[in-house]
């Protein structure tokens, strides 16, 4: 009885190393995420590029030959647009290396640079906390883009600006706090 245990036995463990292995193996699925987040960055790094140099080359025209029609209501707004969507790159760069480091493998360069460096994550919360804060900033950004086109109607609506703004401050403070007190600052 006992030689028919050890094959079995053998055989169990054969398995269930080979399963291991395949569950090891099956994290570079999230390549499937790294990459595409990856490209979708540098996309984005060239519109908001591309959208910049427009901008310039719009003022360049307004400015130094009769081409442009007034850019004075447009600059602001194209700028604005443009570190969105930057905004949005860092994001994708954020969320593409973090997830290779946590599941693939170490970057060496980043692990190289200071602890705080924003490729270095150490937990699945540490990332999510680092994209929030980028996502928050380009939501502030979206909302100055918004308050440049507005148009005040009554005098409540520059109250309605005005408590906005202090909202907005309050929460970049608070998210600064809250920064300093991970750091241990």
């Amino acid at each position: 009885m006992k030689k028919d245990e050890t094959p079995n036995k053998a055989r169990h463990q054969d398995i269930e190393t080979r399963f291991e292995s395949f569950l090891w193996r099956s994290r570079l699925l999230v390549m499937l995420a790294v990459v595409p987040s990856l490209l979708g960055a540098v996309i984005l790094f060239l519109i908001g590029t591309i959208d910049i140099i427009k901008v310039f080359l719009d003022a360049f025209a307004y400015y130094f030959s009769s081409g442009a029609g007034d850019i004075h209501d447009t600059v602001v707004p194209n700028i604005i647009l443009a570190v969105d969507i930057y905004l949005i790159a860092i994001v994708l760069l954020i969320f593409g290396s973090g997830v290779y480091r946590l599941f693939v493998s170490p970057i060496d360069q980043a692990e190289a640079s200071e602890p705080s460096h924003p490729f270095n994550v150490q937990s699945f919360d540490q990332l999510k906390d680092k994209i929030a804060r980028v996502v928050i900033l380009a939501v502030i950004i979206e909302f100055f883009r918004a308050v440049v086109d507005i148009r005040f109607q009554t005098p409540l609506d520059a109250i309605y600006l005005a408590l906005s703004v202090l909202v907005l401050a309050g929460g970049l403070y608070l998210m600064s706090h809250a920064q300093r007190k991970d750091s241990g600052h």
